[in-house]
């Protein structure tokens, strides 16, 4: 409940009237003083009842590309019998407030709004819930109330098609990039049960936890497989600012695009971050552009146990989940590149992402691509951003 000052004042003069008009008997002022004291009642009185709304959210789709269309439907109706709602509501999107007509809101009838989700910026942006304040008339006692469960909306990066692959990357004997089978070698992830599965590959004690059947999903180490490392390092880039960075978002368009062609070519594909961080819901992400989605920025002050980008490469090195490397970063640490550089003994290619965020207008904005020295064997490409990182990817298929 919010009482504004004004009620305040009304309740505390109202109250000295009173006192005052029974103390010394002056009638009129004991009147005066009851009748605020009765408006301040009736204003918390009106306030406080609230109306039985139901809710109803859609969006579509919840899952878009940065700056594609995604709308929101909004479904609020009046559940009581009798009286009109007479309130305010605006709905939450993202960092916007958007307001919802509800004003007179007849018994049994019911308001639909639709509005566009904001996609310029890449994210996870929570929808909801419904904000209805209820005030009185006389502006004296407001009460605000949350309604309806929130959802989220994926905003993932910008998507540039890419019509090649890097040189080097293994091919099935027939000629085509062969689907991950089921019941292989090697432990990959856990999935929900679909009928027909097998139930010897249920994981019954993470079934038992969530209260849903999960299954074990294995792949054969020896088919193609791409793993694709974002450097998401504050570090790395040199023009992040405030948690933010122009290069940054390149370099998930870059690693979008990336994931794009890799499951349109049908090719087993591992999406890394140099610092793992958890998703926003507790719940891990299934598919590859929604971790591109929730990924941030991480400073390096704050973790332990050494260099995160050492890590990544010792964990590379011992496990070998694929023949395939691309590294995506900015120029703010050359270091990082050397040491990725050295995993060419582990990977039949390794390709080097580098996104400078910046490029001479004389030279037409064309990617520069070449290993820097101490790199030879490993694919290099310079881009000012995603749309020159698809034409480097593409020069660098066709090698």
């Amino acid at each position: 409940m919010n009482v504004t000052a004004r009620c305040l004042g009304l309740g505390i003069t109202a109250a000295l009237l009173t006192a005052v008009g029974s103390v010394l008997g002056y009638p009129e002022l004991a009147l005066l003083g009851t009748a605020g004291l009765t408006v301040v009642g009736y204003a918390a009185g009106y306030a406080l009842w609230q109306p039985r709304l139901s809710v109803r959210r859609t969006v579509e789709p919840d899952r878009v590309n940065r700056g594609d269309l995604c709308t929101v439907t909004l479904q609020v109706g009046n559940l009581r019998r009798w009286g009109a709602a007479s309130v305010l509501a605006e709905e939450r999107c993202g960092r916007r407030w958007i307001p919802v007509p509800l004003a007179r809101l007849h018994s049994g009838a019911t308001t639909t709004v639709r509005y566009p989700v904001p996609t310029d910026r890449r994210g996870v942006l929570p929808v909801g819930p419904l904000r209805v304040l209820r005030r009185d008339p006389f502006g004296l006692v407001a009460v605000a109330r949350a309604d309806g469960e929130p959802v989220r909306v994926w905003v993932r990066p910008q998507v540039h098609p890419l019509r090649a692959v890097p040189a080097g990357i293994a091919r099935s004997l027939d000629g085509q990039i062969d689907r991950v089978p089921h019941g292989s070698i090697t432990f990959d992830s856990l999935r929900e049960y679909v009928v027909g599965d097998e139930l010897r590959r249920v994981h019954w004690r993470t079934s038992a936890r969530i209260g849903q059947l999960m299954v074990r999903e294995h792949v054969d180490t020896s088919l193609p497989r791409m793993v694709v490392l974002l450097d998401n390092r504050t570090v790395a880039y040199q023009d992040h600012a405030d948690g933010a960075s122009a290069t940054f978002e390149s370099a998930c368009e870059a690693a979008a695009s990336v994931v794009d062609a890799a499951t349109r070519a049908d090719l087993p594909l591992l999406l890394r971050m140099v610092v793992e961080q958890p998703p926003p819901d507790g719940t891990p992400s299934r598919h590859p552009l929604d971790r591109l989605a929730e990924v941030s920025l991480a400073g390096t002050d704050r973790l332990t146990g050494g260099d995160p980008v050492r890590q990544v490469c010792d964990q590379l090195r011992q496990q070998r989940p694929g023949d395939t490397l691309v590294y995506l970063a900015g120029t703010g640490d050359p270091d990082a590149v050397t040491r990725i550089g050295a995993l060419r003994t582990v990977f039949a290619t390794v390709l080097v992402g580098r996104i400078t965020g910046a490029v001479d207008p004389s030279a037409g904005g064309a990617p520069a691509m070449g290993a820097p020295t101490g790199l030879a064997g490993v694919l290099f490409v310079e881009a000012a951003d995603g749309v020159g990182f698809a034409a480097g990817w593409d020069a660098a298929g066709d090698r």
